[in-house]
């Protein structure tokens, strides 16, 4: 029942895109240093179709169960986190885009865990920045490819990951909220390298549906985050 999850450490890293990256965006911006007060676990990789279906049926019998779960809204994915916090005793929630972005970098500064660049043997994706097709054009079962320094797959690609936060329009104090819209990060099978970053974010309706949206979960844990 439980998703195999693995323990993230206490640390400090540098949120937000650096400067020097040619693609970072104003919604990535300021830069700051964050301070991880506790260890976490987070799920190894995102929700399967086999996870979701020890919850409930989502009408895909054919599915493979070792393909990411998607087409979740963000409801969805807290309703899920109920029932499993009510099955174990544990809360188990949504990670933060702090939680989210620390774990995907796992000790890295550069845009990717894997270095400055990406590429197809190391993450899903579908476009090459020069708009070649170098993917495979679809979702691909979890753990494909290897895990970061953490020990987490699919970090970049594959399925972008719903987050617990509502969307802030920057980084910055006093940055302006928009309580209609959720965080997402991570990228998908269908994105270009450049929206696969660690800094990467954006915002969509918790509503939202789509083949390339899912989620992984985090448990034991409390918000243990402060800025520098």
């Amino acid at each position: 029942m439980i998703p195999a999850c693995i323990t993230i450490p206490v640390g400090r890293f540098w949120r937000g895109g650096s400067p020097d990256d040619k693609f970072v965006g104003t919604t990535e911006l300021p830069r700051s240093e964050i301070v991880i007060q506790a260890p976490f676990k987070m799920s190894i990789c995102p929700i399967t179709v086999s996870d979701w279906q020890k919850w409930k049926q989502n009408g895909r019998g054919d599915c493979n169960p070792d393909l990411p779960v998607t087409r979740i809204s963000w409801h969805d994915a807290i309703a899920y986190c109920d029932w499993l916090t009510r099955s174990t005793g544990k809360t188990w929630r949504l990670p933060t885009e702090i939680e989210w972005e620390y774990a995907c970098r796992a000790g890295t500064e550069t845009p990717f865990h894997t270095g400055d660049t990406i590429s197809p043997d190391q993450a899903n994706f579908f476009y090459s920045e020069d708009g070649n097709r170098v993917g495979p054009g679809e979702l691909l079962p979890v753990g494909c490819f290897e895990p970061n320094a953490f020990g987490l797959h699919d970090m970049h690609g594959n399925v972008c990951e719903w987050t617990a936060d509502r969307w802030r329009f920057h980084h910055g104090p006093g940055a302006p909220t928009d309580p209609s819209r959720r965080v997402i990060r991570g990228g998908g099978w269908d994105y270009l390298p450049r929206l696969l970053r660690s800094s990467w974010r954006d915002g969509l309706p918790p509503e939202t549906k789509r083949d390339n949206l899912g989620f992984r979960v985090v448990t034991e844990c409390r918000c243990a985050a402060k800025t520098i």
